[in-house]
């Protein structure tokens, strides 16, 4: 099942009001964090290292509906944390589907077959599953043996009873390309409605500092597993932004495109960056100076970035910003699988640009013992 033509008529008549409205600032997609608690610990987040007494917050269905009728985006991802563990989720979807607002509920799926029951399928719904790459890569980096395939299985089961299903994955340092490649066959056999891809973002609170990608290495390595690609594979994003990945394409951050609303607040300036909280949206885009991030502020903390939550807004800025931005994406979508680049190919039996991510800890479970082993 392909994204509905609704909500992609949503996000253009939206974006083209927004335009016709001469608004220079203007969120795309709400990225709603009800809780921080996860039930994995992931190496390259740094989510689960607040205190304990942060970690038992949950925002409540109210706050939640609060933000979004401030916000106005119509898209909203509820990522965490792990949204699943929140005592009303159930409540929190349900209200934010009546709003007739595009949801994409990000979960590692640990929980998904169990709880799938608390929801009904809807073109409002979709569960973007957290998936890193082959089984083995991704438990690595999830630091849980057997993750992928409880998250397979909770795919497998939400594919099966109707419900719209991404992956979203997020590549590091050391990343090998033809495993990414292979990575993608498997994941659209699995009847997935497309794919989310972003480079490494760099959490301060993260355990693992050392493989987030710099830009070379990003549009190096995306290069690599985006040129040539197969005509089978669907990506969930803006093909702008996706070219963009690649080194093809030039954006400036837009960090207002993807605000975040979360226990402490409306976050600034980003999903990424915490430089203080506002207490309304309003206040979040009047009173954030804007010009102290994105690459050309020479912001070092804004150096290497160039995750979708600061860029693909700024892709979708382009693709309605003008006729040279919206061709380009036509082109894109009818030509997609046609980057051919013949260096990209040879480069795909050149090793990693650095070694495979080192000392991580994979935690195995069993019903007798608990153990955490260095691979």
């Amino acid at each position: 099942m392909g994204v509905p033509v609704s909500q992609m008529w949503t996000v253009a008549t939206y974006v083209l009001k927004q335009k016709l409205l001469r608004r220079r600032r203007y969120p795309l997609v709400l990225m709603l964090e009800p809780l921080f608690r996860c039930n994995l610990a992931c190496a390259g987040c740094g989510k689960i290292q607040y205190p304990a007494h942060i970690l038992k917050k949950d925002l409540s269905p109210e706050q939640c509906f609060k933000a979004v009728d401030e916000c106005g985006a119509p898209m909203v991802s509820i990522p965490g944390g792990e949204p699943l563990l929140h005592p009303k989720i159930k409540e929190i979807v349900e209200g934010l589907v009546a709003r007739k607002k595009y949801i994409y509920l990000c979960t590692n799926a640990l929980l998904l077959k169990e709880k799938i029951d608390l929801f009904t399928p809807s073109k409002y719904l979709t569960f973007s599953v957290h998936l890193d790459g082959q089984r083995e890569h991704h438990d690595f980096a999830v630091c849980r043996e057997g993750g992928y395939d409880v998250a397979v299985e909770g795919i497998k089961e939400a594919v099966k009873r109707g419900f719209r299903v991404t992956t979203n994955s997020t590549l590091f340092d050391g990343a090998d390309a033809n495993s990414v490649r292979a990575f993608f066959d498997e994941t659209m056999a699995l009847g997935v409605e497309g794919m989310m891809l972003s480079p490494g973002y760099s959490y301060d609170k993260a355990p693992d500092q050392k493989h987030f990608l710099g830009k070379a290495r990003t549009k190096r390595l995306f290069s690599k597993i985006l040129s040539n690609r197969s005509k089978k594979w669907v990506f969930n994003q803006s093909p702008l932004f996706l070219e963009y990945l690649m080194g093809k394409r030039h954006y400036t951050c837009t960090p207002w495109g993807m605000p975040t609303y979360n226990v402490f607040g409306w976050q600034k300036p980003c999903y990424l960056l915490q430089d203080g909280y506002a207490d309304t949206f309003a206040e979040l885009m009047e009173e954030t100076e804007w010009e102290r991030y994105g690459t050309e502020s020479g912001n070092r903390k804004c150096a290497n970035c160039m995750v979708h939550s600061g860029y693909e807004a700024s892709a979708v800025n382009d693709t309605f910003g003008s006729v040279r931005g919206f061709l380009a994406t036509v082109r894109a979508v009818l030509f997609g699988g046609a980057y051919k680049n013949d260096e990209a190919l040879a480069a795909l039996n050149d090793k990693p640009d650095s070694g495979p991510l080192v000392q991580l800890k994979i935690t195995r479970a069993s019903k007798n013992e608990r153990e955490t082993v260095e691979v």
